[in-house]
């Protein structure tokens, strides 16, 4: 299985545009939208959220 047959990195796969999942920030609470469909068992963030659980870069 190939990077672009999962759909990595919000990159347009042969079949469009990937198909987003409604979810809950785990943050902020916000509604947001994600390109992958959540499971549950892991924690959900929007994008400004995301941001501040990234690993810093040095």
């Amino acid at each position: 299985m190939g990077y672009n047959d999962r759909g990595g990195g919000g990159f347009r796969s042969k079949n469009g545009p990937r198909e987003m999942h409604k979810a809950t920030c785990s943050d902020c609470k916000q509604e947001t939208e994600v390109p992958f469909k959540p499971s549950g068992d892991r924690p959900v963030y929007c994008r400004e959220c995301f941001q501040n659980h990234r690993p810093k870069r040095y």
